[in-house]
């Protein structure tokens, strides 16, 4: 009982030491500053990126896109609502990703447009952007910033799928297309199953038929595989 005790108070002691490290390591001068948007924090991938320790800079995190995350989380909206609150707890997580230093920064401003103090402070400490919003990286590039694409990152070391190749998927909602179901592959990859428009909610397996890729993003078309 008394070496259990001890296993538990050992446990306590480092994680408290841990969160004061990360909490109090300040941010590090001549090391480029890499300002992260809404959109980056909510499709959460930079979580796995951050652990490789491939990113060279500092993430830096206005309150101002916390505040807008905040907004989503409290929002109407129950799957915008989902998906802010992940973002949220995704920038938690990066506070304790040890491999990268993540900093919380005060932009001042209570009532802003979030995009436009992104491009403000990373243009002025000539720094970067970290998005997968379009957008933004076309106005980013106009204004001679830096924009990290996580998409571009995703297709870079991208696996490829060849067709023929099936896998479980569960069909989330229904396609634009008619009949059309649509599921996502655990990198967030939308895949678009043909006659599976009836199947939603289910774990079906599916045979890559082709796929179309961007700087956008990656959508894999695929159909429902006869069972034997």
């Amino acid at each position: 009982m008394e070496i259990l005790t001890l296993i538990i108070v050992l446990v306590i002691l480092a994680e408290t030491t841990f969160l004061l490290v990360k909490k109090y390591k300040p941010m590090r001068s001549g090391v480029r500053k890499i300002y992260v948007d809404t959109s980056a924090l909510i499709d959460g991938r930079i979580l796995n990126v951050a652990r490789t320790g491939f990113i060279d800079g500092d993430l830096i995190v206005l309150k101002s896109v916390l505040r807008e995350l905040q907004l989503l989380a409290d929002g109407k909206d129950s799957e915008k609502r989902n998906r802010a609150r992940a973002g949220l707890n995704n920038v938690s997580e990066l506070e304790r990703v040890i491999e990268v230093n993540t900093v919380i920064e005060d932009d001042g401003e209570d009532f802003v447009k979030v995009d436009e103090q992104l491009l403000k402070f990373a243009k002025a400490n000539k720094g970067a952007i970290l998005t997968i919003d379009y957008n933004l990286i076309k106005v980013a590039e106009a204004e001679k910033i830096q924009a990290l694409n996580v998409n571009d990152l995703a297709l870079a070391v991208r696996t490829e799928f060849l067709p023929g190749e099936k896998i479980k998927l569960k069909i989330t909602e229904k396609g634009s297309g008619k009949g059309q179901g649509v599921g996502h592959l655990p990198d967030g990859t939308m895949v678009v199953v043909d006659k599976a428009s009836g199947r939603i909610g289910k774990e079906i397996t599916v045979e890559f038929m082709r796929y179309h890729e961007t700087s956008s993003g990656k959508m894999v078309f695929a159909k429902i595989t006869r069972q034997k």
